[in-house]
């Protein structure tokens, strides 16, 4: 067979001429052989296999620069490429789902208030920061009040300054009322004051990655917990009997495991595995999760640092939360395992209690 021209080649490969034009201009897909005198573009049939791939990726919605990279691979390793490429368009629906069911679930009740025969909900809390055995100091912050829970492991020079400044600028909503309807705006302005925070603790002479801290937080309503997330700190719900994580790590190492790139087993020994890539400071993505949560009777949530996760299976986390009724004890016997574990780091808990208030 000889070369094609344009209209038979955007046939037999499901590319329009218009994008062969575009992929010629950039590199992407070069012709054959172009007629010196009319311009015309001929393609050669051995190049329909690249140009079917190149159809295929665009279907996909990977941008044109990645597919450039793709079609310098060997097979194996453009496979791999597809598959970290499609985790991450996972990982970014995902994130837009949960902000549409939060959208959905906060403008389908801008009224907050409880029905009248419904009974009234409160939440009892214990926090605690311990510096562990290791460290010189301790960077990490938590906090438990009536309404704001909040966990933050500082990183960088000031990290412990900025840990404490990102919680700072979190508690005037113990006082602040939240305006029904209004939740949504509230949790995007404080997490834009506790950027600010970090930023000001930071300083304009220390570089981007310097300072930074990670920072989540659950700001009670009455009936729901609404979560901010950012960074490796996280979030645990004991419901009926069972630990659920709810919060998504924002490390290197997990999107390594989301793309399929590493096992979670292999996570846990990475030497990378604390790396970060969304925090307040550090010139790093700051864009937070944000959730609604339900709450029930009897739900129990834990926040913790990493201090915590990283060196206590999730079976003993269950357990202790499951034992131990008060926050307070439960609190203390989480970073007593943690400390039994070799403390190698600062560890932060906050335990809260969803409970029927008395009347």
């Amino acid at each position: 067979m000889g070369l094609l021209t344009i209209g038979a080649f955007a046939k037999a490969s499901r590319l329009s001429p218009k994008a062969l034009r575009l992929y010629d201009e950039l590199g992407l897909l070069t012709p054959a052989r172009v007629d010196p005198v009319t311009g015309y573009r001929l393609y050669a049939p051995e190049q329909l296999a690249q140009a079917r791939l190149v159809a295929w990726l665009r279907r996909l919605g990977m941008p044109l620069a990645r597919i450039q990279h793709v079609r310098t691979l060997n097979a194996v390793a453009a496979a791999q490429e597809v598959r970290a490429f499609w985790a991450q368009v996972e990982a970014d629906t995902a994130a837009r789902r949960d902000m549409a069911t939060f959208l959905i679930d906060h403008l389908s009740r801008k009224d907050s208030a409880m029905s009248p025969t419904a009974k009234p909900l409160g939440i009892r809390y214990a926090a605690v920061s311990d510096r562990g055995l290791v460290r010189e100091s301790n960077q990490d912050a938590a906090y438990a009040g009536p309404r704001l829970l909040a966990v933050a492991d500082g990183c960088g020079s000031q990290g412990a300054p900025a840990s404490a400044a990102a919680i700072g600028a979190l508690k005037h909503l113990e006082a602040d009322s939240v305006p029904a309807g209004s939740l949504l705006n509230v949790l995007d302005d404080v997490i834009e004051q506790a950027k600010q925070a970090v930023h000001n603790i930071a300083g304009s002479d220390s570089s981007p990655g310097d300072t930074g801290t990670t920072l989540t937080a659950m700001l009670w309503t009455g009936s729901q917990l609404a979560l901010v997330h950012i960074g490796d700190t996280r979030v645990y719900l004991l419901r009926d009997g069972e630990l659920f994580q709810i919060t998504h790590d924002h490390t290197l190492v997990q999107s390594m495991v989301d793309e399929g790139r590493l096992s979670p087993e292999e996570a846990a020994f990475h030497p990378q595995r604390s790396l970060l890539v969304r925090a307040l400071g550090q010139g790093t993505d700051t864009t937070p999760d944000m959730r609604l949560h339900d709450a029930r009777r009897e739900d129990r949530y834990l926040l913790c640092s990493d201090g915590l996760s990283t060196v206590v299976p999730t079976q003993d986390i269950r357990r202790v939360l499951s034992a131990i009724i008060e926050p307070e004890q439960a609190v203390r016997e989480l970073i007593a395992l943690a400390n039994g574990s070799g403390g190698p780091d600062n560890v932060s808990c906050v335990v809260a209690d969803v409970m029927e208030l008395q009347q």
